[in-house]
């Protein structure tokens, strides 16, 4: 059976594939930011009580710091200027037979539409070309999970109180089907050449990228 690639490590393959491959079997801890943003997420739609949401980040997160709590009532005061949808399920699991994708949705609407949590804060128009991918990726996923057409999804950009929707074009499927190809290479052993416009700045891996991984066929 094929390996699935988590939706993560798609978008991962758009931004850089050789970084995926350094990174594939790594651990990821989540980010304290993405904890606060998240568990404020999952009260959207209703009365938020920063006091209480902070008890559940304590829970998630016991060495939360100072800044994590300042952060969290400011993505509360931010979200209290909008109108948000309450779903009908959250955290859903979802996969893609056709695309060997998988992922898992953070909300899941009355009307099929869905909405994935984002800890950075908002562009001035629009949502991430990033973001564009993850929306692509959870699309097709949803579709063979409900059976039914999906036109598109939410990017909830809560540390800014914003919830922008986007449907896929052309383009973004075509940048899906090329990162989800960059991802199976990397699963089945391929070392990724560097792109030639990579985002080198501040990736961790710099060193030992430019330094190589080498291809065996280069040792001969």
């Amino acid at each position: 059976m094929n390996e699935y690639i988590p939706v993560s490590g798609v978008v991962a393959c758009h931004i850089c594939p050789r970084r995926y491959y350094f990174e594939r079997s790594e651990e990821h801890p989540e980010s304290p930011r993405y904890t606060v943003c998240k568990q404020v997420s999952t009260h959207l739609g209703e009365l938020l009580e920063a006091d209480q949401i902070w008890q559940e980040v304590l829970c998630v997160l016991p060495d939360a710091t100072a800044e994590a709590r300042e952060l969290l009532d400011e993505c509360v005061a931010a979200c209290r200027e909008t109108a948000w949808q309450r779903p009908v399920q959250a955290d859903l699991a979802v996969e893609s037979d056709i695309l060997g994708i998988r992922g898992r949705i953070d909300k899941v609407f009355e009307d099929g539409t869905f909405a994935v949590a984002r800890s950075s804060t908002a562009p001035k128009a629009g949502v991430y070309g990033t973001d564009r991918l993850r929306v692509a990726c959870y699309v097709a996923c949803l579709k063979e999970t409900l059976g039914r057409p999906v036109g598109g999804g939410y990017v909830e950009y809560v540390a800014s109180g914003v919830c922008r929707y986007v449907e896929p074009q052309p383009r973004d499927r075509r940048e899906l089907i090329k990162a989800i190809r960059a991802a199976k290479r990397v699963v089945a052993g391929d070392i990724p050449p560097r792109p030639l416009r990579a985002p080198c700045d501040g990736c961790p891996h710099l060193e030992r990228c430019t330094a190589g991984p080498r291809r065996l066929s280069d040792l001969f």
